[in-house]
Formats: structure tokens, C-alpha cells, sequence
């Protein structure tokens, strides 16, 4: 059976999938700076490097950052790239199934149109033989009538022809006395 009205419209917005994203932003962003007095847990660990002054035992700290790879961004965008392709060719082969589907419903219906005019054409057909046969019905009564009629003078004319042979043999045999 056929979609139709809400279902083809879900269909047709199946089929047509969005193109995959050229552009992503993905580019490191600098976190602001917070004060030492905000700083969570999480963060990385300050590195304590003891000072050259004398000012008895202050001590500053530098923040530690790991350098970022510098492929990540591009890993991450082939990354989307790909799965923007599988879901594409995904969704591109189960739009071609019902493709398939609709043209085979719609050949199965052209199918079925067919043998219905075939049905109505041999409907048609048997109708008309059907009176024909009436009309020849009498006439094949009589053709009847006339076997059955000649059958029984073939049966008179066989016990005639056996009297006749009989009456024969009795005549030739009052001849021969």
C-alpha cells in the first residue's frame, strides 16, 4: 500500500537530508583569566617557582597549560565529515528503497489494471457465447431430434434388411422343391 498524505510528506523530508556542515567552528577559544581566589579544583595544578627576592618566603606561581594539538580541529572536522557521509548515504539508500517500493506497488497496480480489463474482456466474451448458444439451441434440439430419428431408421432398416434375407432363404428354399 502506497503512503499517502502524512506519511509520503514524512517520506519525501526523509529523502531529502540536509548537506553536511562545510563550515565548523571549531576553533580554540582562550578561557578567561580567573583570579587565585576563584580558581576551582579541576584546574591544573599552579607551578611554584621560589623567588629571588628577600622578602622572607613569597613565593609566585605561573599557570601551567598543556599545548594543544594542533590536528585536533582537523581530526574533529573530517570526523563530522565522515558521519555527515554515512548518514547521507543512509539515508540516500533507505529513500531508494521506497523508491523501489512505490515503483513495484505501482507496476503491481498497473498489473492488476491489466488482468482487470482481461477478466472484463473474457466476461464480455462468455456473455456473447453464452448467446449465441441460446440462439443456436433450437437448432441443436433438432440435430439432436433427426440423430435420434436416423439412429431408429438405421435400426428399421437392419431388422428390414434381416427379414428380407430371411424371406430370401425361405423363398429359394420353396424354389428348390
Amino acid at each position: 500500500m502506497a503512503a499517502t498524505g502524512e506519511e509520503a510528506a514524512a517520506m519525501d523530508s526523509i529523502c531529502k537530508a540536509p548537506a553536511p556542515p562545510t563550515d565548523l567552528n571549531l576553533t580554540a577559544q582562550p578561557e578567561p583569566r580567573k583570579d587565585a581566589a576563584s580558581s576551582d579544583a579541576t584546574e591544573t595544578p599552579k607551578v611554584k617557582r621560589p623567588s629571588n627576592n628577600n622578602e622572607g618566603g613569597v613565593e609566585t606561581a605561573e599557570e601551567a597549560t598543556e599545548p594543544a594539538e594542533p590536528d585536533i580541529n582537523e581530526l574533529c572536522r573530517d570526523m563530522f565529515d565522515k558521519m555527515a557521509v554515512f548518514l547521507q548515504g543512509e539515508l540516500t539508500a533507505t529513500c531508494e528503497d521506497y523508491k523501489l517500493l512505490e515503483n513495484m506497488n505501482k507496476l503491481t497496480s498497473l498489473k492488476y489494471m491489466e488482468m482487470k480489463d482481461i477478466s472484463i474482456n473474457i466476461s464480455r466474451n462468455l456473455q456473447d457465447l453464452n448467446q449465441k448458444y441460446a440462439g443456436l439451441q433450437p437448432y441443436l434440439d433438432q440435430i439432436n431430434q433427426i440423430e435420434e430419428q436416423v439412429t431408429a431408421l438405421e435400426q428399421a432398416a437392419y431388422k428390414l434388411d434381416t427379414y428380407s434375407k430371411k424371406l430370401e432363404a425361405k423363398f429359394k428354399k420353396l424354389e428348390k422343391r
